[in-house]
């Protein structure tokens, strides 16, 4: 299974260190989907009477399944701009992370499929992502320096990729998510179940992501009393969109910096083992912004040849609340992502419970690191704990947009005016995720839905061991079992539980 995941996805195999893809990309054509399809088909059936053991075969079959399902989705034909989604666009983005000299005879036939597949008539991106995807290879031809120059004239196939965008009738922006597209509501009902490895329902969590909030202005009541004498939560909002914001980008790097080092430095009171490389904070590089992620992690690779990169996105810079510095750094560095991969990456494990996409436990895991933080004494004040709150208003409202854009038909304009009236998101901020969310149905439901699993597996443990509860025993016992569905974590926990530990 691992090697058909790194066989569909080459240019992460090689980030990761791994021999063996680096001369080679991704096939995007209709019928190597089908082949890689047929594969994965296969890979189920033998699950089924295979003797390996249980926590690798959940892993197999969530794999499987969620990448027959995307397949099915095709979601290829109509994801041209979300930074690390839309296939062009994560080329761009991953490439100079990767020796690209064995493949680049590929990437012309890389951007033909790419331009083939958004020529089908019933699933067509958005118009403004069409058009967002242009600008940008636009910007990339009109370069002083051109991608890997000297080693191939590449602006051609480019250029003829950027036809196809320029060409293709793009939907508007009343019709954006999956339901408004053929078998769009049962492909949605599927990817929200990979994406959470639950049996919610998108009416259940877009449920949760209301009640969440309406819990959540009760703290931001709390906090900002502290900080500004104040209860009145629309007054807190306007404040934070307002104030405390950033005066320049560096700032920004510097900040996370030193919010990585206070958590490593205290980090071993909740862990028993540490990771043995460290996390780089970076600026995405200009040409990337407008459609990169506002923050991603970089996983360190098998050589070590460079240390975890934690990406900061600059766009908007100084119309935004610097009060989230923390949080995010928290998410994407230690005790977040740095520290889970790379953990996971230093065990013996096979490779496929070692680097698995289960988003659920990934970004669970991620968000859950933010409230543990505060547990750590990390945020170094009222202020940046604000700013966990507005992380967590983000998440929450997340579950109630995605599950909107793809189930009940909203607009763009409803998603972006449900995040204006619930988030304290700058407005370039809020532009970017809603996109993020219309191109990747159901990812942003897996951060809430994991962190809210970990936190209870959390307290039932806490509650059947009482004084013999030992937090950095769970935290090893969660990083260390590598990506898996949330109902597989629940049974490690309980057998962690049941002996006693």
């Amino acid at each position: 299974m691992f090697r058909a995941a790194m066989d569909r996805d080459p240019i992460f195999a090689s980030m990761l260190g791994l021999s063996g893809w680096d001369d080679r990309v991704e096939d995007l054509g209709a019928d190597g989907e089908q082949e890689l399809r047929a594969r994965l088909a296969g890979i189920l059936v033998r699950a089924e009477t295979s003797d390996e053991d249980p926590v690798t075969l959940a892993v197999v079959r969530h794999q499987a399944t969620a990448i027959i399902n995307q397949i099915d989705a095709r979601l290829v034909e109509h994801t041209v701009a979300e930074g690390l989604a839309a296939p062009v666009n994560r080329l761009l983005t991953m490439a100079p992370q990767v020796d690209m000299s064995k493949r680049l005879h590929l990437l012309p036939r890389f951007l033909g499929q790419a331009g083939e597949r958004l020529l089908d008539a019933e699933r067509r991106p958005l118009r403004r992502h069409l058009r967002s995807s242009a600008d940008r290879i636009a910007g990339l031809l009109a370069g002083s320096v051109q991608p890997w120059e000297g080693e191939a004239d590449l602006r051609p196939a480019f250029a003829r990729f950027r036809e196809v965008l320029l060409s293709v009738d793009g939907r508007d922006d009343e019709q954006p998510g999956l339901c408004w597209l053929p078998e769009g509501e049962a492909n949605y009902l599927k990817l929200v179940g990979d994406y959470t490895t639950t049996s919610h329902t998108p009416a259940e969590l877009h449920r949760l992501g209301l009640d969440l909030l309406a819990r959540l202005r009760e703290e931001y009541a709390e906090v900002g009393a502290r900080v500004w004498g104040t209860t009145d939560v629309p007054e807190i909002f306007r404040r934070l969109r307002t104030e405390l914001l950033w005066d320049n980008e560096n700032d920004m790097v510097t900040s996370a910096a030193d919010a990585i080092a206070r958590a490593e430095a205290v980090a071993p009171r909740w862990f028993s083992r540490l990771p043995s490389a460290g996390c780089e904070v970076r600026l995405v590089e200009e040409s990337e912004r407008a459609t990169a992620p506002i923050a991603y992690y970089l996983e360190v690779p098998r050589d070590g040849s460079r240390p975890g990169t934690y990406w900061l996105n600059p766009l908007g810079a100084t119309e935004r609340s610097r009060t989230q510095a923390e949080t995010t750094a928290f998410h994407e560095g230690v005790p977040g992502h740095h520290l889970q991969t790379t953990l996971a990456a230093e065990t013996d494990l096979p490779d496929l419970r070692k680097y698995a996409s289960i988003d659920a436990y990934l970004e669970g895991w991620g968000l859950y690191a933010e409230r543990l933080a505060d547990e750590m004494g990390l945020y170094s004040s009222q202020e940046q704990r604000l700013g966990m709150l507005s992380a967590d208003a983000m998440r929450a409202a997340r579950l109630v947009v995605d599950t909107g854009l793809h189930a009940f038909g909203w607009s763009r304009q409803q998603a972006v005016d449900h995040l204006r009236e619930n988030t304290v998101m700058p407005e370039p901020e809020i532009q970017s995720e809603v996109d993020r969310y219309i191109e990747v149905p159901g990812q942003a439901l897996a951060y809430m839905v994991g962190r809210i699993e970990i936190q209870r597996l959390r307290s039932e443990a806490e509650a059947a061991l009482g004084e013999r509860f030992d937090v950095r025993a769970f935290h090893d016992l969660v990083v260390g079992t590598g990506p898996v569905p949330l109902s597989t974590l629940g049974d490690l926990v309980r057998e962690y539980v049941g002996a006693g530990r």
